[in-house]
This record gives structure tokens, sequence and C-alpha cells, in this order.
């Protein structure tokens, strides 16, 4: 399955990769390929995740972060990747 990441989710790992690089220097760089490594699973494990709000949830693997995305066919796209640390309605609102 091809996998494509909007900007918003882009967007959001850049955010995370600045909040983390402001707590050690190479932790922004460690956040990015954690975070895409768990996108990349996508590639085969679309679809078999919990469904939140229309969209299929990853939960990351090393930090407290969700993958949102949706199936279209043999594509998997990714809306946004967000910090399971904030406001439920932030959670709410970043993905309408």
């Amino acid at each position: 399955m091809k996998v494509k990441i909007l900007p918003t989710a882009l967007e959001d790992l850049d955010r995370g990769r600045r909040f983390y690089a402001r707590q050690r220097n190479s932790l922004g760089n460690y956040f990015l390929d954690a975070l895409f490594s768990d996108i990349d699973s996508l590639e085969l494990y679309a679809g078999i995740h919990i469904k939140v709000f229309d969209f299929h949830r990853l939960l990351a693997k090393r930090f407290p972060y969700a993958v949102y995305y949706q199936v279209d066919g043999e594509t998997c796209i990714v809306f946004r990747v967000l910090d399971c640390r904030q406001e439920p309605e932030k959670t709410t609102e970043g993905l309408r």
C-alpha cells in the first residue's frame, strides 16, 4: 500500500521535532526517525487500527503521539500526527 502524508501531518511532525530538540539536541531527529518508522509500517498494516473520529489511529511506539489516517483504495492518507498529552478537545478540533 502507498502511504501519502498530508502537509498538516508534516507540520505536526515538525512541531514535535522542534519540541524534542529543545529538550535534548539529538532527540528531535530521533523523534522524526521513530515516527517515520511507525508511519512506514502503514505500508503493511494500514486499516487494522481502531477507528477514532472516522480516522484509523496508530499509536506511536516510542513517543506519546498518535497517527490519524484513512485508507482510500490502495492509498493510506496520513492526516494528522498529534500529541496524546494535549487536551482531548484539541485533538477533536485538530481532526475537523
